[in-house]
Order: structure tokens, then sequence, then C-alpha cells
């Protein structure tokens, strides 16, 4: 793991709570700036004075990963904080609601977690790559999960490693995998790092707080990728253990 300088400033969507925050406050505690993206405000405001107590240097930045314009809005607040992103973490994510049986759900449910979950990371990372290119070190970490793997989905394991039957977060997951692909073939060259992290059952308010591990916990690969040396790894799928299959 590489510490930057004190003047690395990462974003950290969805950071007001949950896992985000917590890879905010782990960012924060090896002495980073940190924007704290969220669109609640009473809620980001928060999460800020929170970090700020516990000596983070965080900023808030209201964002709404599904509006076009909040999104260059941030981007350009970013700019006037810092001149430049070293990090970008696409934490945000929605479950949609539930249950998530193929047969019978409102197609309009798969828009909306869809929307969020892989359009908005596309949006989020566009608007922040100008940014991004500024940096010696530029990193981005797509959150994704273990039930976006194809492996894990399918097979006679199925139901022990995919987790529910739940056709539009699961897929969601599969796409933002895809999508990050496609990013890491298209700045092949660059010194953008590009990987995807699976934080593990966390129990947070997207699952009903029923998993079984801690949102510090699910944070610390999003941290171990945000701190990865030059020429580390890019276009992978990681949590704890390791390489998660595709």
């Amino acid at each position: 793991m590489v510490l930057m300088n004190e003047r690395t400033t990462a974003l950290v969507t969805g950071a007001n709570k949950g896992i985000g925050y917590e890879i905010a406050a782990g960012l924060g505690a090896l002495g980073w700036r940190v924007g704290v993206g969220a669109r609640d405000e009473k809620r980001r405001e928060s999460a800020v004075e929170r970090l700020r107590a516990d000596g983070v240097d965080a900023f808030g930045v209201p964002l709404d990963v599904t509006d076009d314009a909040s999104a260059t809005t941030a981007a350009r607040l970013i700019e006037e904080q810092a001149g430049r992103l070293d990090v970008l973490v696409n934490n945000a994510a929605i479950a949609g609601d539930m249950p998530q049986l193929p047969s019978r759900i409102d197609p309009a449910t798969v828009r909306t977690v869809v929307e969020t979950n892989v359009i908005g990371v596309i949006r989020v990372t566009n608007a922040m790559l100008p940014l991004l290119r500024r940096s010696a070190s530029p990193r981005i970490v797509n959150m994704s999960s273990s039930v976006g793997s194809l492996a894990r989905q399918s097979g006679p394991a199925a139901d022990e490693t995919a987790g529910p039957v739940a056709v539009a977060y699961a897929p969601s997951k599969t796409f933002l995998n895809a999508v990050t692909l496609q990013y890491v073939r298209e700045l092949s060259g660059t010194n953008i790092l590009i990987n995807v992290g699976c934080p593990g059952y966390v129990a947070t308010d997207l699952n009903g707080f029923r998993g079984f591990r801690t949102p510090e916990q699910g944070a610390a690969i999003a941290i171990k990728l945000a701190t990865l040396p030059d020429g580390g790894p890019t276009g992978q799928f990681f949590d704890d253990s390791g390489v998660v299959p595709w």
C-alpha cells in the first residue's frame, strides 16, 4: 500500500453512511482530503462534521449520481477545492424493491436500479475524468458485489454463492463489472488504475442490516484499491481474500 502526499484528494460517492462513510474515514485517516458525496444535505453535512471531529480533512459534495447537472457541479466544486482529483470511489448504490423474481418484477424497478448502480457510475466517472487526468497517480474504485459474478451466479453451487434471486440488483453489479472493463480498455496506456471491489455481506440499510460484516470491514477493500502503488493491478475484481471470478 502506498500513501500519497498530504494534498491527495478523494471523492467517495454515497459517503454519508455505511460503507461509504467508512471508506471516507479510512482515506481521511491517511491524511487525505476527502469529498463526501451525497445527495441528502442533512446527512451529508452530519457526516462531514463527524469526520472533521475525528481529524479528517473532509468537505461536502452535493451529488445525485442520477443527475447530469449534479455530477457536473460536483466536478466544478472539487476543482475549486483541490484543482484535481486523485481517487474516485464509486460507492453509491441501491438494491431496489424486493422481492425481485424475474417473472414478477416491475421493469421500472430494474431501470431505477441500473440508473443508480451503473449509469450513475458512468455519469460521475466521466464528470471526474478531466480532474483525475491531472493526478500523478489516479485511481478509480467501483464498489460491486460478489453477486455480480457470473461464475458465482451459475452452476450447482449458485444458491450458496450468489445470494437470493434478484433480477435488478445482481445483474446491475454484473453490468457495472462489464462497464469497468470497458473503461480499462479505453484508458489502457494511461496511469489510471481502475478496479472493482467487493465489500462482502455488510450490515447496511441496503440489505436491512442482515449482513454479518461491519461497514469498516467492508470499506477495507476500497481503501486497499485506492492506495495501490503505481504499476499495480488494473481491470481486476477483488475482495479481501483476493481475486473474484468475473
